[in-house]
């Protein structure tokens, strides 16, 4: 039997993390995979503040040592100073996937006009894919069902696990073989 894949859910504030409120960004990514995902998986789960060292160190040890196939972050990616997501990811990755950005912000400003100050990115560490989120939960929503069609072809071209998705949630996209 194949081992679960890990995936790591990585929720950036200083509030959440202090314990000011309580972070339903982490959850929220969590149960939206697990509606995604028929395939086994494991969640691997952190709550940091916004600082991009500590982002940084998060992010390579998710990729690096508990091996995730798929890193999805939440918060920390607009245009307040302490918002360094989007630096931290891009500090880390090897090559950038400016794709689910741009289909993210695309797909918020359809409800939104403020989803053009996400600065949302994703990109590749090794065989890892990172993919930066918004910090509220209808948006995290929004955002992992237009990506989502697109990740597991996506780990499977950087030599991750293969993830089944489950088509009546959320139908993965892979080009058909000849």
């Amino acid at each position: 039997m194949t081992a679960p894949a890990a995936i790591g859910f990585v929720t950036v504030s200083d509030r959440a993390s202090s314990g000011v409120y309580q972070d339903l960004g982490g959850p929220a990514m969590q149960e939206w995979i697990g509606k995604a995902l028929t395939s086994p998986w494991r969640a691997v789960a952190r709550l940091i503040p916004d600082e991009q060292a500590v982002i940084e160190a998060v992010l390579r040890e998710l990729a690096d040592v508990e091996t995730c196939a798929l890193i999805v972050t939440t918060g920390g990616t607009g245009p307040a100073p302490r918002d360094v997501t989007p630096e931290a990811t891009e500090a880390v990755c090897e090559r950038m996937m400016p794709g689910f950005g741009e289909l993210m912000r695309a797909v918020s400003l359809t409800m939104v006009p403020t989803a053009i100050l996400s600065r949302q990115t994703a990109g590749i560490r090794g065989r890892s894919l990172i993919v930066n989120l918004p910090g509220k939960p209808s948006a995290i929503a929004d955002c992992l069902a237009a990506v989502m069609p697109a990740i597991p072809y996506c780990i499977d071209l950087i030599g991750g696990p293969f993830l089944e998705t489950d088509p009546a949630f959320c139908a993965a996209f892979r080009p058909k073989q000849k």
